[in-house]
């Protein structure tokens, strides 16, 4: 059980290496109103001209038990062992210590560490929800403890079961800049009938992460023209290939076998995702080739926007990361 912190009156003369367990709030008259110092500042002999400034003859200080910590110092111990790469902290705030983003990347986050700290009494580490892409100054995480001290053994017993999971519980993790080659099927588009509207979509969803479609390709609903552009792109040596077209279940989409064709695995064609269940993910080699459904030229958000941020932080995506998006995967009615 926790021992409740003593709360005591002193003069403030007396105060030095005394703990405030509030804020104390300065105001100037027309120049000023803000806080002079904040709650859990020990208080030094410099202060005491600056409370007797504000009128503190005498200040209320916070005793604590031997063997406890401050809510902000507590705080800010749970930030730093959660915390890894591309990760700022910010300084506590009522006892609450956020992680925003220092850079542009993927936000990674341990769901199953988020649930075993939440489980030790008294903390609250709260998170966004993983694998989505972060700017700087967005907000990851944040965390506090529950009560206004803790005792430091139950602080320690925290840091030492976050070392337990492999890497950080909260990062941010880079982009790769990526050479992407892309594949537009379809004889209406290979003929001139009617303009490509997916390269436009794919250039400005790729650019915005940092990576480049170095060029695009045309091929009419045949299976081994096709399957020669996807083979043309790997022999350039490409990172990644995106397929456009041909994704439904017509008779005469071609894409699903031409990706099939060239010798790729197929991790999965088909999600629970909507818009975006026509997803095909397929690799040959380490080389990840999409077949990505019509969703893309018209919809702001499908399952290609899932998973290319995964892949271009370097992840391979494993047929269970696509069975997964039926749980919230329905973006439209």
């Amino acid at each position: 059980m926790v021992d409740k912190p003593q709360m005591r009156e002193v003069p403030v003369r007396e105060a030095i290496g005394m703990m405030l367990p509030h804020d104390m709030t300065q105001i100037l008259p027309g120049e000023f109103k803000g806080r002079l110092f904040k709650k859990g500042h020990v208080v030094t002999e410099a202060d005491i001209e600056p409370l007797l400034s504000i009128g503190k003859e005498h200040i209320y200080v916070l005793e604590m038990p031997e063997g406890f910590i401050h809510e902000e110092e507590a705080g800010i111990r749970i930030a730093k062992a959660v915390s890894g790469g591309g990760l700022t902290l910010t300084e506590p705030y009522e006892g609450k210590v956020s992680m925003k983003a220092s850079r542009t990347g993927l936000a990674k986050i341990n769901e199953e560490a988020v649930h075993a700290l939440n489980a030790l009494d008294g903390i609250a580490f709260s998170t966004m929800y993983g694998d989505q892409v972060v700017h700087p100054g967005h907000t990851l995480a944040a965390t506090r403890i529950i009560p206004l001290i803790m005792e430091e053994k139950r602080i320690i017993e925290l840091e030492e079961l976050a070392k337990q999971f492999d890497g950080p519980i909260v990062q941010v993790k880079l982009f790769q800049e990526k050479r992407i080659g892309l594949v537009t099927t379809g004889g209406e588009v290979f003929s001139g009938r009617i303009a490509d509207k997916f390269g436009p979509a794919i250039r400005n969803k790729v650019e915005a992460l940092g990576s480049e479609v170095v060029e695009q390709r045309f091929a009419p609903d045949d299976k081994e023209m096709i399957e020669k552009e996807i083979n043309a792109f790997l022999e350039q040596g490409v990172d990644m290939i995106l397929v456009t077209g041909g994704m439904s279940v017509d008779p005469d989409d071609r894409t699903p076998g031409a990706i099939a064709g060239v010798g790729a695995e197929v991790v999965r064609y088909g999600t629970p995702m909507l818009p975006g269940s026509m997803l095909m993910v397929a690799y040959k080699g380490d080389i990840p080739i999409l077949g990505l459904p019509g969703a893309v030229m018209h919809e702001k958000f499908t399952s290609f926007d899932v998973f290319l941020p995964r892949i271009l932080a370097g992840e391979r995506i494993e047929a269970a990361d696509m069975t997964r998006l039926g749980y919230g995967g329905l973006r439209k009615g």
